[in-house]
């Protein structure tokens, strides 16, 4: 038993095990990192679990999927192995005496890929089993095909390293030549290197290794051998490995040119492999030409790398496509921004949106005696869980009401995934006024706004986005680059059959004549804080709350009217698609769209500054508070959240002295909870600026039920389809239900 338990011990699987925990930690953080997505122990919240449980190509989850998935795997495994190769083969130098030294080492390097697989296939069974109840067999069928992907990879490689790699015999036969690359004396430390290990002076003791034919062999001695011979060998095989690397890496950056295509935006989580087989290979090649030196020239490398970023030849900036970048710049500057709210701007706007009103109300009023309910709709963001729970309110709201709701809204806005579902169903609402479309409210719609968006743009993100994008295409009369914010926009345009794809402009004589529904799109501005405020219309008395423009400098300028800012710059060319993009650019999966300014601004999500669109309503409100008393019997502000507001407090009991240093930075993460105590603050203020009668609040509000085990459905740009069948069912609680009702009483009944 001793006997056994030593020659375990010291074999070559075993050893390689410990000399990763020994000296390749920052390699094994990876392989921790993606165990612990696939657990579901992180990222649950955002969806990432189930971009490898539930793997989708082409918008279907099955063989094909998951063979991609396995395919990725497995390029990030083998990326593994040569990396490992490539810095810590000469450990080992009875390799160097065997036939085919590199398949060997990757047999017998197999402990931790194999782990990571069958962790993967326990949690992708359970995951579809208990979580989709996908039949058994597809089940199995969708695992075999993930299984199938990693050996096509693997069988690809290893068949190159056949024909390619050069054992010992090769250099000892004085009949073969020796490849030219191989002729040069090698370098006198890893010869040195290599002397002592053939002594047995470094600890990597090993006894015995792995054949092909999965049978364990006995190592034997190499102390005969010339270590240059050894080396050689060695060197032979790192060209080989560093080859396919950088073969691996072309392939990734000429997929970025592909992303047009649907057939190339692989499953999100094969792109996350791919991202990992990036590191893995980065991380390699500089510990390897650098070896001791490797942190301080990480730590160079990233000086340098910021630095010549700096500058816009070596910094793709993403920009607002439809905007020219090319005219003057417009001033962006305190000054600047009250010229753009100046009491005559202001005055026109207001007169033209008292005519948009106006227009809104010559359509309602002669359907009752009495004025009719002014409807805001303002919805939260969230990813396409809130899409999905915002077309789904509007859904049932409108068919309630035999179409009255959208007839009776005067503005909607909001944040993020919301916006991307109200836009979508507001266009599909003229759809159906012009006859274009036969049904509003059938579950296809849903469907087409629930599909998978972070497939495209993770894919983008790993083989366009992390080198230099390049490929350029024209929108709007001008020229752009493609990015993870373009595909975004071409996938979405995809899912919803391109009814969104129109400028603002295509949007102004709709609004005028109030047959749809104002609509206020506000990113945030990241240099400043304010909201900018993406309209079709003019809306610069938006910008500053009414006192502001009465008496100047009361009060300060917190919003921009977009369309006035960038006048000369086209702004009513700026896509509707862009437009939604900047409102939902969550930090690093989409970018941060910098506009024509000077000095130039940066926009992102408008969940940073008002998540729900209360703020737009409110400051709306108001501005037209007397028409709105005099030609309406009140104002209804439907409010749509993607998730609860009450959530457990955490306490601040035994606490580590870690903790109790952080925990005063807590708050900076509560910003959503902060923004709901403000927006009660804005609530109260309607209530006693048009009184308790005039004055109703109706909340939707998505719950997660049996179907997702209680769990609240991931914020992100992906749902499993357990995720959207549970935000759908959600309108039938009892407390959504309630509030439909209610709508219906006030709009019709009223």
């Amino acid at each position: 038993m001793r006997k056994l338990i030593k020659s375990i011990y010291y074999s070559f699987p075993i050893q390689l095990l410990f000399l990763h925990f020994r000296s390749n930690l920052i390699l094994l953080v990876i392989w921790i990192i993606l165990s612990l997505f696939v657990t579901s122990w992180t990222g649950e919240k955002f969806g990432l679990p189930f971009l490898f449980l539930s793997p989708e190509y082409l918008g279907k989850v099955g063989f094909w999927s998951f063979f991609i998935l396995g395919f990725a795997f497995g390029a990030m495994v083998m990326t593994w192995n040569l990396t490992v190769y490539l810095l810590k083969a000469h450990f080992f130098p009875f390799l160097a005496s065997l036939g085919r030294p590199f398949t060997k080492f990757c047999l017998n390097n197999i402990v931790l890929p194999s782990a990571f697989v069958l962790l993967f296939l326990v949690c992708q069974i359970r995951f579809e089993l208990y979580y989709e109840y996908l039949p058994l067999t597809q089940v199995l069928t969708n695992s075999t095909a993930f299984l199938i992907g990693i050996f096509s990879l693997v069988l690809f490689i290893a068949g190159y390293f056949q024909f390619t790699n050069k054992d010992i015999l090769s250099y000892i036969d004085p009949k073969k030549n020796i490849p030219p690359n191989l002729v040069s004396e090698p370098g006198r430390r890893k010869i040195s290197e290599i002397e002592e290990l053939k002594q047995n002076e470094n600890h990597f003791k090993v006894l015995t290794y792995l054949t092909e034919s999965f049978r364990p062999r006995i190592v034997r001695s190499v102390a005969h051998y010339d270590s240059k011979i050894l080396f050689r060998v060695f060197k032979q095989n790192h060209t080989n490995a560093l080859i396919v690397q950088l073969f691996s890496l072309v392939i990734l950056i000429a997929l970025g040119y592909l992303i047009d295509h649907k057939q190339f935006r692989i499953p999100a989580g094969a792109s996350i492999f791919l991202l990992s087989s990036i590191i893995i290979a980065i991380t390699g090649a500089i510990s390897y030409w650098f070896q001791k030196w490797r942190f301080f020239v990480l730590l160079i490398l990233f000086v340098v790398i910021n630095q010549i970023t700096r500058y816009d030849l070596f910094h793709h900036k993403n920009k607002a496509y439809g905007l020219n970048y090319t005219t003057e710049k417009a001033g962006y500057s305190y000054e600047d921004l009250e010229s753009i709210c100046s009491s005559e701007n202001v005055d026109v706007d207001r007169e033209n949106t008292i005519k948009i009103l106006d227009n809104w109300l010559k359509k309602n009023q002669p359907k009752k005696p009495k004025n009719p309910k002014m409807v805001f709709y303002c919805v939260s963001g969230g990813g396409l869980k809130s899409a999905t729970w915002a077309m789904k309110v509007l859904n049932h709201a409108d068919s309630l009401t035999s179409g009255e709701f959208m007839e009776h809204t005067a503005l909607m806005s909001g944040a993020s995934g919301g916006m991307l579902g109200t836009a979508y169903f507001r266009e599909l609402y003229y759809q159906k006024k012009t006859n274009a479309l036969n049904n509003l409210y059938t579950q296809t719609h849903i469907d087409n706004i629930a599909k998978d968006l972070l497939n495209s743009v993770s894919f983008t993100i790993i083989s366009n986005d992390l080198f230099m994008p390049w490929v350029k295409f024209k929108k709007g009369g001008y020229e752009y680059v493609k990015d993870r914010g373009y595909i975004f926009e071409k996938q979405f345009n995809e899912n919803t059959n391109f009814l969104l794809d129109k400028t603002l402009n295509d949007y102004t004589q709709l609004e005028k004549g109030a047959e749809i529904p104002l609509m206020f799109i506000t990113p945030s501005i990241v240099n400043d804080g304010r909201r900018m405020i993406i309209s079709s219309q003019g809306i610069s008395y938006m910008m500053a709350a009414p006192i502001g423009i009465e008496i100047p400098h009361s009060v300060g300028i917190d919003a921009v009217d977009f369309g006035r800012l960038f006048e000369k710059q086209d702004a009513q060319n700026l896509q509707f698609t862009t437009a939604l993009r900047m409102n939902a650019t969550y930090p690093y999966i989409l970018p941060n769209v910098y506009l024509p300014t000077n000095p130039r601004i940066e926009i992102m999500d408008a969940g940073f500054r008002d998540n729900f669109g209360i703020k737009s309503a409110t400051r709306f409100i108001h501005v037209f508070e007397n028409w709105i008393r005099e030609n309406t019997s009140g104002v209804v502000l439907v409010i749509v959240r993607a998730y609860d507001r009450n959530k457990e407090i955490s306490s601040s009991e035994n606490e580590g002295i870690f903790e109790s240093i952080f925990n005063p930075l807590g708050i900076a993460g509560k910003i959503l909870t902060l923004q709901d105590f403000e927006h009660d603050t804005n609530l109260g203020f309607l209530y006693n600026l048009l009184g308790k009668e005039n004055f109703d609040i109706i909340r939707f509000t998505y719950h997660p039920g049996k179907k997702i085990n209680e769990k609240d459905a991931s914020i992100s740009f992906h749902l499993t389809t357990r995720e959207k069948n549970d935000i759908c069912d959600a309108i039938n609680s009892p407390e959504n239900q309630q509030s439909l009702q209610k709508l219906k009483t006030l709009i019709i009944n009223d």
